[in-house]
């Protein structure tokens, strides 16, 4: 089967990467690491989450870095920065600030969304059904995601069935993209396409984007095989920023420079300057104080240095 010509990639690192950082990111350095990647040529980057910041400190600011990315000078035109608003309390928020489009999340698993949330599938998904009718009735597009779309903490192995349930009550919904999760990293280019292929017997691919794990590195592995199936988006973190709380030895999402060294290498048209898109990882690494996650930022740093 052949490869798409072009694949768009959804940069979720000042988020779901940064949501995990135990030390508080200064806001200034929230909204420079935007600008560093939205000059990178990320076409969607995912700036903040509006939800409690007694569950969540690292996204107190979200108002803040939202106004200040939407009144860049430096932003791009034609990029999109969807934030993420579980509930109506934090759409109604996300809209004074401006937001544009938001993201809500649903799990496939019910233990996890029992944990995670505190509601079973059935509850959550109707509680995401007033943030999506409320957004549409402003002309704000939402995107779906689907948690523990292949394997869950608590449960193990998610049917394929579960998750495209989930995945079409989204989509029915209106969001106009659904985010699978490999929650934990657990999944294999296998269980990965046996997911994707349930959730693609209702739904057409391009309807759907992948967010892979890196616990058991097999991230790249398994966006190959969505690539060989259809699938043209793909959810990914600079410096492989992020982590699970609920996987022990989680190592995050995928690095984004590991994804775009992956796609230059096929071929395949992202719009991302590598060199841009490096630096910005280097430059949130730096404030974090380590190096970055990613091997190929690695791997293309140590070459620099040697020339």
């Amino acid at each position: 089967m052949s490869l798409p010509r072009r694949v768009r990639l959804i940069e979720v690192g000042p988020r779901d990467g940064l949501q995990a950082e135990q030390t508080i990111v200064p806001t200034t350095v929230k909204v420079e690491l935007i600008e560093r990647l939205c000059e990178a040529g990320l076409p969607a980057i995912e700036v903040t989450s509006f939800v409690s910041p007694k569950w969540v400190p690292q996204m107190a600011d979200n108002a803040e870095v939202l106004r200040a990315v939407l009144a860049s000078p430096r932003r791009r035109v034609g990029v999109s920065f969807p934030v993420l608003t579980p509930n109506l309390k934090g759409f109604d928020a996300a809209v004074e600030a401006g937001a544009e489009e938001v993201a809500i999340f649903a799990a496939a698993s019910e233990s996890f969304s029992q944990k995670n949330i505190n509601c079973s599938i059935a509850d959550s998904l109707r509680r995401l059904a007033a943030v999506v009718d409320a957004a549409s009735a402003l002309d704000i597009r939402v995107r779906g995601y689907v948690s523990c779309a292949v394997a869950c903490p608590y449960e193990g192995v998610v049917a394929p069935e579960k998750t495209a349930r989930v995945a079409q009550r989204l989509v029915e919904m209106g969001c106009y993209e659904v985010s699978l999760g490999d929650t934990i990293g657990a999944g294999t280019p296998a269980s990965v396409c046996r997911m994707i292929e349930a959730c693609a017997t209702s739904m057409p691919i391009d309807r759907f984007a992948g967010h892979y794990h890196d616990t058991f590195g097999m991230a790249i592995a398994n966006i190959y095989a969505s690539l060989e199936l259809g699938m043209t988006t793909f959810d990914c973190s600079v410096a492989g920023l992020g982590g699970c709380p609920y996987a022990a030895g989680a190592t995050g999402n995928v690095a984004t420079e590991d994804v775009v060294y992956l796609l230059d290498g096929l071929n395949i048209e992202t719009g991302v300057d590598m060199d841009r898109l490096l630096a910005s990882g280097e430059f949130i690494s730096a404030h974090l104080g380590r190096q970055p996650a990613s091997k190929a930022a690695r791997a293309l740093r140590a070459r620099r240095l040697e020339a």
